[in-house]
């Protein structure tokens, strides 16, 4: 079983970055499809991107795309979703999450393991 560690999120002015961190604890996270979600206050959690275990196939969510990139480091046993151009609507705790198989999926019921997310604010 893997441990999901997030990291890198805080307060961002509109049109600023961040680069979130999720570090696997455990196990080694190349052999896990890893995806991004968030969750704003009363809102679903909702997809934001996924890397695959074993071709490293990327997907996002098409309104976030061209801002957000998604990207393994198995060196350092992570994966990063780097975020540019925020907006306050960006606002939201994002969640890293992990799956046994290698196929990307966006529904947060295909995902076995999660972290416990980390607050990324964005003011205007």
């Amino acid at each position: 079983q893997v441990q999901l560690v997030e990291s890198g999120g805080g307060l961002v002015q509109a049109g600023g970055s961040l680069r979130l961190s999720c570090e696997a604890a455990g196990r080694t996270i190349d052999r896990y499809t890893v995806a991004w979600f968030r969750q704003a206050p009363g809102e679903e959690r909702l997809f934001v991107a996924g890397i695959s275990w074993s071709r490293g196939t990327t997907a996002y969510v098409d309104s976030l795309k061209g801002r957000f990139t998604i990207s393994r480091l198995n060196s350092k046993n992570t994966v990063s979703l780097e975020m540019n151009s925020l907006q306050p609507e960006d606002t939201a705790v994002y969640y890293c999450a992990a799956r046994d198989y290698s196929s990307l999926r966006n529904r947060p019921s295909d995902y076995d393991y999660w972290g416990q997310g980390t607050q990324v604010t964005v003011s205007s």
